[in-house]
């Protein structure tokens, strides 16, 4: 089936060759028309696309001329009405980070979520909805883009799915364990590893932890079924513990199953609890003996949650009543939790043994570069450095401006001088930050070839500033600068 599908170019390319960019932006909005316009035509890959993307019933022989469609259908990938032949599942292809043809399988309607909702993906599927398997979406995207993806032995895939992260984690990894709580999840990643030619995971059956049992691994990543609701309705997305104890249970749990210097990165949802500083609330989930960077990218009140998460069940189509009730059950949980608010974002766990540990916990819901898995590491060295480095040794250290830092001057036409000055990345986590003059100029001149305290000496003559007081106030807007990532540490006259 694979070489049928590659032989047809049913690839990333392929698509957006065939249906051209605004029909292919289209259906990444559920938006089927134009695809359909576009697939008229009777060539392999347009038959392929409304077999398997627009999930529409195609003739016998057109399909056989694009698959080996005996085999499919004795395999269950297509199922046969009369004259016609329909998919059993979405197939969709998708590009790895490395220009990989990879084909993600999932339950008919759940690629994207479905326009109406997952209530019409059961339908089109014929499964229990609370068995149903996503495919690729936003969250499976981001979460592939934050994975740090250097070599290593061993990788937990903890809520596989449909095998996405899995799938990445195959090019670098050595052992790839994947996990789920729905054995149909089991069986779909299976299909996805198969059809996209990569390795076979060790796929384990149970929930959180307790299909590894005491293993450990040098990366732990999920996507787990992290809404906060009222009960476990749908596995792919309901915890099943209260409030966001799934998540916290995961980040506590993680450290046990972590090799030193390993990585645990997931997705989340956590409470905004009336009375409580969130920022600490998640600090105290992190275990000891392990760093972490957790980045805050939304918060919705949680009337906007509740009506997200039941417009994606598909609730918005019953009748009045029967929403009424539920979205009441919603507010009631959260009343019961005194939760004002519900944050989304990432949460990344190193294990570095630190007495001190760096715990890194921020808002930042501006656009970022992805990928982003290099500036998790780049993060992670800086918090090692400055750990490492008292006052002394960061004044006799040596920096560089980092690439493409900008920097932008605001003020009223015409003054002499600018209210405030903004340093700017136009990489990775794209950061702003204020400094003042000595701050700019500091940064400004850092190439590498100089010690941070000649050059703080330099300003210093240069304002008419004592170089001894300019020294001793100095180190602490450095250590930002460095933190952030605006200047990187480098050996003594480096560039």
């Amino acid at each position: 089936m694979r070489d049928a599908l590659r032989a047809a170019a049913f690839t990333a390319d392929g698509l957006l060759e065939l249906l051209g960019a605004p029909a292919y932006a289209a259906l990444a909005r559920s938006e089927t028309v134009p695809a359909l316009r576009a697939t008229r035509g009777d060539g392999p890959l347009a038959t392929l696309v409304r077999l398997f993307l627009l999930q529409r019933p195609v003739p016998y022989g057109r399909a056989a001329a694009a698959l080996p469609v005996d085999d499919c259908l004795a395999d269950g990938w297509l199922v046969r009405d009369g004259d016609e032949v329909r998919a059993s599942v979405d197939v969709r292809p998708y590009g790895g980070p490395d220009g990989q043809d990879w084909w993600i399988v999932s339950d008919l309607g759940c690629a994207v979520g479905g326009a109406g909702g997952i209530r019409a993906a059961e339908e089109a599927a014929g499964v229990d909805r609370a068995q149903l398997v996503l495919g690729v979406g936003g969250a499976s995207t981001t979460l592939a883009g934050l994975t740090v993806r250097t070599p290593v032995a061993k990788v937990l895939d903890l809520g596989t799915g449909s095998g996405i992260q899995a799938l990445h984690a195959s090019p670098y990894a050595t052992e790839v364990t994947a996990t789920d709580l729905n054995p149909r999840a089991l069986r779909i990643a299976g299909l996805t590893l198969a059809l996209s030619g990569a390795p076979a995971a060790d796929l384990r059956e149970g929930s959180l932890f307790d299909p590894v049992g005491e293993e450990t691994y040098d990366l732990i990543v999920s996507n787990p079924p992290f809404v906060i609701s009222p009960g476990a309705r749908l596995t792919y997305r309901d915890g099943g513990m209260g409030g966001d104890d799934l998540c916290r249970t995961i980040v506590q749990q993680a450290a046990a199953h972590l090799n030193d210097g390993g990585y645990c990165q997931l997705l989340a949802n956590w409470q905004h609890v009336e009375g409580e500083d969130w920022r600490d609330r998640l600090r105290s989930w992190v275990p000891r003996g392990c760093d972490a960077w957790i980045v805050q990218r939304e918060v919705q009140d949680v009337t906007q949650y509740a009506e997200l998460w039941l417009r994606d069940a598909g609730d918005h189509r019953t009748g009045p009543e029967e929403y009424a009730a539920r979205y009441d059950a919603w507010l009631e949980e959260f009343e019961a939790r005194r939760t004002k608010a519900v944050g989304f974002g990432w949460i990344t766990l190193r294990k570095s043994g630190a007495a001190d540990p760096s715990i890194t916990v921020e808002e930042w819901p501006h656009p970022v570069e992805q990928p982003l898995g290099g500036a998790v590491v780049q993060h992670f060295e800086r918090q090692d450095y400055l750990r490492a480095t008292d006052d002394a040794a960061l004044l006799a250290g040596h920096f560089r401006l980092a690439d493409e830092v900008v920097q932008e001057q605001v003020g009223l036409p015409g003054a002499e001088d600018p209210e405030h000055v903004v340093l700017r990345q136009n990489r990775g986590m794209r950061r702003a930050t204020k400094v003042d003059t000595v701050g700019a100029g500091f940064a400004g001149v850092c190439d590498g070839s100089l010690p941070a305290g000649r050059i703080l000496d330099a300003i210093a003559q240069l304002v008419g500033e004592d170089p001894v007081l300019l020294r001793d106030r100095t180190p602490d807007a450095i250590r930002t600068l460095v933190e952030q990532g605006f200047l990187e540490p480098v050996e003594a006259g480096k560039d």
